[in-house]
C-alpha cells in the first residue's frame, strides 16, 4: 500500500543524464481471443516474461518506482501494468504472476467491480494483500471522460476515491486515464489527488518525464508478437525538456504546432525520425530541427479521435523512443 504525500511535486528539476529508464507494459485481457485489440494469450504472455528474464532486466516493484523515480536508472527496469481488472486477469494471469512473484499495478475502475466479466472486491483484496501487487485508480465509470463537463469529471474521480477508501482503506497513488485520453484541465485535477498518472502513448519512462503523463506500451494480439516485443523491450528513453502544446486535447488547433525541446548536451538529434497518423494514414512526419528544438509540421488535420506521433533515434547506445497521443475533438 502506497499513500499520497507531499513528494508529488519534487520532480521539477530537469537535466540530461544517461538513464536506461523504466519501460512500462500495458495489458488488459488474458485468453479472451474475441477481443484481439485488448487481449493477450497466456502462452505468449509467458514467453514475453521469459524474454524479459533472459535479458536480465529487472521487474520494477511499484514501491521502488515511487522511491527512486528522480534518479537515473543504470539498468533497465520493466513495469507491468494491467487495466480494467477483468475476470480473465484473475483467472489466467494472476495465478502465474503470484507463483512467480512478478510485481505489477492493477488499475481498477470502481463502477464495474463485481459485474459480469470483472473482478469482485474480494478478489481485488486477495491480490492487493501480496507485497508485489499494487492497485491503481482507473476512474469510477471508465467512460470517455473528455465528453464529461469538468464538474462531472471531478465527481467521477471523487466517487472512485470515496469507494477505494471504503473498500481498501486508502486511495491509490497511481492513476491511469481511461483510453489514455485527457485534457490539461483534467490533468491538473488529477495532480491534486494522485502522485503518478499513466497514459497509453508509447515510450520509456525516464526521470525527466512528466509524472502525470507517463507512457506505456500497449501489448495485445496485434502488437504483442514476439519479434516486435524483442525490439521494444530493449528501447531506451528519448529524453526531452518540454513539449508544446502542453494540452494534448485538440479542439480548435487541429493540427497543432508541435515543438519538442531537447537538452543542449544531447547528441545525434539530427538522426531523429518521426511517423504520425494525421489524415487517414501513418506516414513520415515533416520535421525541422533548430538547435535543440524539434518542430513537427503535420501534413493535415487529425481526423480520428486519437492522433499519434512516434519518434525514434538510433543512438550509439541503442534505439531511443518517444511517443505522443493527442485526443481530438471531432466536429
Amino acid at each position: 500500500m502506497l499513500i499520497l504525500n507531499s513528494k508529488a511535486e519534487e520532480n521539477n528539476i530537469k537535466y540530461y543524464s544517461k538513464d536506461s529508464g523504466t519501460l512500462s507494459l500495458m495489458y488488459h485481457r488474458f485468453n479472451e481471443n474475441k477481443y484481439p485489440s485488448t487481449n493477450i494469450e497466456m502462452d505468449i504472455f509467458k514467453k514475453q516474461i521469459n524474454i524479459i528474464k533472459n535479458k536480465n532486466y529487472e521487474f520494477e516493484i511499484p514501491e521502488s518506482f515511487d522511491l527512486s523515480f528522480n534518479k537515473p536508472k543504470t539498468k533497465k527496469k520493466i513495469l507491468i501494468t494491467i487495466d480494467d481488472a477483468f475476470s480473465s486477469f484473475y483467472e489466467n494471469a494472476w495465478p502465474f504472476l503470484k507463483e512467480n512473484k512478478i510485481p505489477f499495478i492493477l488499475f481498477v475502475s470502481t463502477q464495474p467491480v463485481g459485474k459480469r466479466g470483472y473482478m469482485t472486491w474480494e478478489q481485488i483484496k486477495e491480490v492487493e494483500k501480496e507485497n508485489f501487487a499494487f492497485i491503481g485508480n482507473h476512474s469510477h465509470s471508465h467512460e470517455y471522460l473528455l465528453d464529461f463537463s469538468f464538474t462531472d469529471f471531478k465527481k467521477d474521480i471523487d466517487n472512485s476515491i470515496k469507494i477505494f477508501n471504503e473498500k481498501l482503506g486508502y486511495n491509490p497513488i497511481f492513476f491511469s486515464y481511461p483510453f489514455g485520453e485527457y485534457s490539461l484541465e483534467q490533468v491538473n485535477y488529477i495532480k491534486e489527488k494522485f502522485k503518478y498518472a499513466f497514459g497509453q502513448h508509447s515510450g520509456v519512462i525516464d526521470f525527466n518525464k512528466d509524472i502525470y503523463e507517463l507512457p506505456r506500451f500497449p501489448i495485445n494480439e496485434k502488437y504483442g508478437d514476439l519479434e516486435r516485443f524483442n525490439f521494444l523491450i530493449d528501447l531506451l528513453p528519448l529524453q526531452y525538456k518540454n513539449i508544446l502544446p502542453e494540452d494534448k486535447y485538440i479542439k480548435d488547433n487541429n493540427p497543432p504546432k508541435l515543438i519538442i525541446s531537447f537538452f543542449k548536451n544531447q547528441k545525434n538529434l539530427k538522426n531523429i525520425n518521426c511517423f504520425s497518423d494525421e489524415g487517414s494514414k501513418w506516414d513520415k512526419s515533416d520535421i525541422v530541427l533548430k538547435e535543440n528544438k524539434l518542430i513537427v509540421n503535420f501534413r493535415e488535420k487529425f481526423i480520428f479521435r486519437r492522433g499519434r506521433i512516434n519518434c525514434s533515434l538510433n543512438d550509439s547506445d541503442g534505439w531511443k523512443w518517444l511517443g505522443l497521443q493527442f485526443s481530438v475533438k471531432l466536429n
